[in-house]
């Protein structure tokens, strides 16, 4: 039987003080009691409303605490503001926590200019992740964001723009930006927009215009080019499905998005070494998100393409000299070869190893039951200590896994994340 949570835990209306008042009214009145056992699991990847995501950083903490799992970090594109909702929910549910923030960056500079390496829709250009963020850091962090997020408007705005002369040869209306898709977001408290918003609001668009089911197929196909198959085609077919819009949304970013996509400047991807220096000027740590070749998307939101496992030998020492500290990375998205292989080049270039699953659809499953098997065994003690670093960090700047100030400074990277690790599990 499901649990059912208070509403206001994941209503984008209410206020983080009132949703965190509704979490804790439910753990008070015996709300975890049906919850199952801990699985030893985690996730340091979770998408929440302040970037794209079904879940306010109070439910995405709920929900990893009914998945079984006992951490939980929210990652937010272009957006920290997710991170002290989310530090407050997972102390009230008894979790360990990680906060942080995504971003694309540019390596033009570099021999990598002309490659596809872990954007699907962009050569030159990488996501990475800053995590561990230490609260003391949050207006520094959102003042560094905001230049990036108006650049990020700018191109959102002529993306629309493309949309709208595509459905205007189709015969359907036009979206407006302001009116149709910043509603959707959290700007108003700091979050983005992401390509996300516009595929989503041009989603609701076409079941409104179209109807559900063979009807908006056809429609797919013969105006937008767009064959539906395998199980985004059943999926669609099924005028009944709840999740109906976030399916479209998935058939529309793997196949519709690069029909409107403009590509980001640096104003809007700064240069890789401009975001880690940045990261461990305010004590976080800096990853480089890998993704590797894919043959099948988990999400069903990515083509099979090749991206960065040609050249990952010459890519990790490069990402190392400009300054990153860690890899994060999804077990569940790739092969026990690719990151063994993966594993051995962090290894070699004293990277902590970081992962977690982009929790942003409702269909996704909290689950991570990968990385319980023996080879991932310290990407849980790697959690405990990111966990341990941002509230250590939080207090005393002269702390943290790759302070030079710290105490041990200067030890094996394996000894500082064991250290960090004990730390971070006493909150059991």
């Amino acid at each position: 039987m499901s649990i059912v949570f208070p509403a206001l835990v994941n209503d984008p209306k209410a206020g983080a003080s009132e949703r965190i008042a509704a979490l804790k009214q439910f753990v008070e009145g015996g709300g975890l009691k049906s919850m199952p056992a801990f699985t030893g699991e985690i996730n340091n990847h979770i998408h929440t409303i302040y970037s794209f995501s079904p879940y306010t950083p109070a439910m995405a903490a709920l929900k990893a605490r009914e998945a079984g799992l006992e951490a939980a970090g929210s990652v937010d594109h272009d957006s920290y503001s997710a991170a002290d909702e989310m530090r407050q929910a997972c102390e009230i549910i008894g979790l360990g926590c990680v906060t942080g923030f995504e971003l694309r960056v540019s390596l033009k500079h570099t021999e990598f200019a002309d490659r596809k390496i872990n954007s699907p829709d962009s050569k030159g250009i990488a996501y990475m992740t800053v995590q561990g963020v230490p609260s003391s850091a949050g207006i520094r962090v959102k003042d560094f964001l905001k230049p990036i997020s108006n650049a990020r408007r700018e191109r959102n705005i002529k993306m629309t723009e493309n949309l709208n002369t595509i459905l205007a040869s189709s015969g359907l209306g036009k979206l407006n930006y302001d009116n149709d898709i910043v509603p959707l977001s959290m700007t108003h408290e700091g979050g983005s927009v992401t390509e996300r918003h516009l595929l989503y609001a041009l989603s609701l668009k076409l079941i409104n215009e179209t109807g559900k089911g063979e009807k908006l197929l056809k429609f797919l196909e013969g105006k937008f080019g767009v064959k539906v198959t395998g199980k985004n085609q059943t999926w669609l077919q099924d005028p009944e499905n709840p999740y109906y819009p976030w399916d479209l949304l998935g058939v529309l970013k793997g196949s519709f998005n690069e029909k409107i996509f403009i590509q980001p400047n640096e104003s809007e991807c700064p240069k890789a070494e401009v975001v880690t220096s940045f990261a461990k000027s305010i004590n976080a740590i800096p990853s480089y998100a890998y993704l590797g070749d894919i043959t099948d998307s988990v999400t069903g939101d990515k083509k099979a393409e090749k991206f960065e496992d040609d050249y990952l030998d010459d890519l990790i020492p490069k990402l190392k000299s400009f300054g990153f500290q860690g890899v994060t990375y999804m077990p569940p998205r790739n092969t026990r070869e690719q990151l063994a292989r993966l594993h051995h080049l962090c290894e070699k270039q004293d990277l902590i190893e970081i992962s977690g699953v982009d929790i942003n659809s409702p269909r996704q499953v909290f689950q991570c039951p990968e990385i319980r098997r023996p080879e991932f065994a310290m990407l849980l003690d790697t959690t405990w200590a990111l966990a341990a670093h941002e509230k250590i960090a939080s207090v005393d700047t002269k702390r943290g896994l790759f302070n030079p100030a710290d105490l041990l400074a200067g030890k094996p990277l394996g000894e500082r994340i064991a250290a960090f690790a004990k730390e971070g599990r006493k909150r059991i």
